[in-house]
């Protein structure tokens, strides 16, 4: 079953985010407190897979009023290859849709090979014209991937 994402859902999330590969987790925005505030800014565009109460997948998505971006999609690993991550990007980017937003974007880490063909196998492309730049705001928001 997929169904919206709500902050209740947190410590479950994170143990799928904890123990998935490639995941670039971040002391403050990867935090109960950070993913609460990222959720009250974007209610409708983040979901959940569950079996029975276990969350097996996971997507967190939103837009800043022109652009929509896709942070995290996780899946735990033996359910991989079962159309559960392909849905919640769907749902996702048709939450988007919804909300008046016409393009998406998302960026994965260069070693992260299963999240880099799966984007591809999904339709999206590599954008070579362009360099990505990160400047941290606050030294306290440090990587906490165990990756």
């Amino acid at each position: 079953m997929i169904r919206s994402m709500t902050i209740l859902d947190y410590e479950r999330i994170y143990k799928l985010w904890s123990t998935t590969e490639g995941m670039g987790l971040r002391s403050i925005d990867d935090s109960k407190a950070g993913i609460e505030r990222f959720l009250k800014r974007n209610p409708r565009t983040s979901f959940v897979a569950e079996v029975g109460r276990e969350i097996v997948g996971a997507i967190i998505c939103g837009h800043d009023g022109r652009r929509g971006y896709i942070y995290h999609l996780a899946v735990k690993e033996n359910l991989r290859g079962k159309g559960i991550g392909r849905q919640l990007a769907a749902r996702a980017c048709q939450a988007l849709k919804d909300e008046g937003i016409t393009r998406c974007g998302l960026f994965v880490y260069v070693e992260n090979d299963i999240g880099k063909n799966f984007w591809l196998s999904q339709g999206w492309a590599t954008r070579p014209d362009l360099v990505y730049y990160d400047y941290s705001l606050s030294p306290d928001n440090r990587d906490i991937s165990q990756n």
